[in-house]
């Protein structure tokens, strides 16, 4: 049930940080889930390294930290994609 639940909130971020970020993203959905599950691991480690991953209530910091670092994920993950797959489909 972790990976299940993994992939949803990597979902729901990349999802969130493509529609943050300003411009048309090339990257495909499965890549876009990925990084998004990755900037969620990313934004808990951070979030533990601040002492804010664990509190009453709603961990908001913790999904700033996540969604942040998932709309950099995402943003440079798309700068690698377009500059992998060339020009040719740039808008």
């Amino acid at each position: 049930m972790g990976w299940l639940w993994a992939i949803i909130v990597g979902l729901v971020l990349g999802l969130i940080a493509k529609a943050i970020i300003p411009g048309k993203q090339h990257l495909p959905l499965w890549l876009t889930v990925i990084l998004g599950m990755i900037g969620g691991i990313a934004g808990n480690a951070i979030a533990r390294a601040a002492g804010v991953d664990a509190t009453s209530g709603i961990d908001w910091w913790r999904h700033v930290f996540q969604l942040v670092m998932a709309v950099l994920l995402v943003g440079l993950g798309d700068q690698a994609w377009t500059a992998a797959r060339g020009d040719r489909r740039r808008a």
